[in-house]
């Protein structure tokens, strides 16, 4: 395993605990690694934009022996016996864990870890945890969650003025670059996101796909949306079709677990998976990612858009971490916010099933009696592991998926 490093020091600097030493991407993830002493920088093990060996050094620094030095490892802190009374639970002698930026936080705000329920793996302490014990000690206002306070619905005499619609149709701006000939063939390693995808599109050529396309009318979820838009824009949060998707994909999900499934690398064992870990492809500067919303089946609509919109301005920042490009069992590709109808989506390993949602068209239908009419259409197109998938338990879970989103009041008889 190796990483792209970026430092932010060179030879003969000067740092304190918690300085920015380098920004390290690999193929998961971008992280900044911070300094644990200080001292003096007196080697770099690597060059700018180099691939640095991940457990290998990255720099030598010189101790200042007048300062205390920070621990190798996540810090340790018995908490001390008390009668006051805490926010949360102190368990005496119990090991606390936190990385070197969360201890920075901390420190910043005058937080004694022991103080904190940390609710990561092994109880570690996580940014969001402190962020939350902040708010409750200092009532701190803190960016819109999903338990953010319900809006009734405006009265019809007082509904928000209609934001004006731009009906011209958009037209593509070519981006204007310098025309430069070097009259040389370039030569770039392949690396962070970029050698994510050749792993796992290697690994997806093993899986014989089989495909499924059909198209949906989302004329009524279309004014639906329309109606709920000014709510949730209230409340803070960017409403788009895809929360809908995911959560209409999850309850499709629950009626046929196969699709939110994994087989083992020998064909023997396929693990059923509990939670409904939905991905999202998304494309940014640093390439294709997959970030992905947790446990889509106990969450709300309104929950899933709040978690698309912190993903996104996570992915547009290149901010995202592991946690959230990891541990999905599903995955929707909206290629249709740049174009196009049908496609063929390959597989991301584990996971057995994707789905790929073309541009919303407005087209000519024909109803019941004949008549024509304007519809909102847009076409789906599905990709499956043939050697646990069948094409009938597609087809059938596009249909469940298909009416959830034709009549989205019909989604409200099986959420829970």
């Amino acid at each position: 395993m190796f990483s792209e490093c970026r430092r932010y020091i060179k030879e003969g600097d000067s740092v304190s605990q918690f300085d920015s030493i380098c920004e390290v991407q690999s193929d998961k993830a971008s992280v900044t690694i911070t300094s644990r002493y200080d001292g003096i920088i007196r080697k770099l093990h690597y060059n700018l934009d180099e691939i640095a060996y991940v457990g290998k050094p990255l720099v030598d620094i010189e101790i200042d022996a007048s300062k205390g030095v920070a621990p190798e490892e996540d810090v340790v802190e018995t908490p001390p016996m008390s009668h006051e009374e805490h926010t949360h639970q102190e368990i005496k002698g119990h090991k606390t864990l936190a990385t070197p930026a969360v201890r920075r936080l901390a420190m910043e705000n005058n937080i004694k870890l022991s103080e904190v329920v940390g609710t990561g793996k092994d109880n570690r302490i996580l940014k969001e945890d402190i962020l939350n014990y902040l708010a409750k000690q200092t009532g701190a206002i803190l960016p819109p969650s999903p338990k953010a306070e319900i809006i009734p619905p405006l009265p019809k005499s007082e509904t928000l003025p209609a934001a004006p619609k731009d009906k011209a149709r958009k037209i593509p701006v070519p981006v204007s670059r310098p025309i430069v000939f070097s009259g040389k063939d370039k030569t770039e390693s392949v690396t962070g996101f970029h050698k994510a995808m050749v792993k796992t599109m290697s690994a997806a050529l093993k899986i014989p796909h089989f495909g499924y396309c059909d198209e949906i009318d989302l004329t009524q979820l279309v004014q639906l949306r329309e109606e709920l838009k000014p709510l949730a824009q209230i409340r803070g949060v960017k409403l788009s079709f895809m929360p809908f998707f995911i959560k209409a994909a999850s309850l499709g999900l629950l009626q046929y677990p196969i699709l939110n499934a994994s087989l083992d690398e020998s064909c023997q064992n396929v693990t059923y998976k509990a939670s409904h870990n939905i991905g999202v492809a998304m494309d940014t500067e640093q390439g294709l990612i997959v970030p992905n919303v947790k446990n889509v089946q106990v969450l709300s609509v309104f929950e899933i858009a709040s978690e698309l919109n912190r993903l996104q301005s996570l992915g547009s920042a290149g901010q995202l971490g592991t946690n959230d490009l990891t541990g999905g069992t599903f995955t929707l590709s909206n290629i249709g916010t740049i174009g196009g109808t049908y496609t063929k989506p390959v597989i991301l390993p584990p996971e057995v099933a994707i789905g790929a949602l073309g541009k919303i068209q407005v087209l000519p239908r024909f109803n019941g009696k004949g008549e024509v009419f304007k519809a909102q259409i847009m076409n789906v197109s599905w990709s499956a592991d043939h050697r646990i998938i069948d094409g009938a338990t597609m087809a059938r879970f596009s249909n469940l998926w298909k009416s959830y989103l034709e009549n989205p009041a019909s989604m409200l008889l099986d959420l829970k």
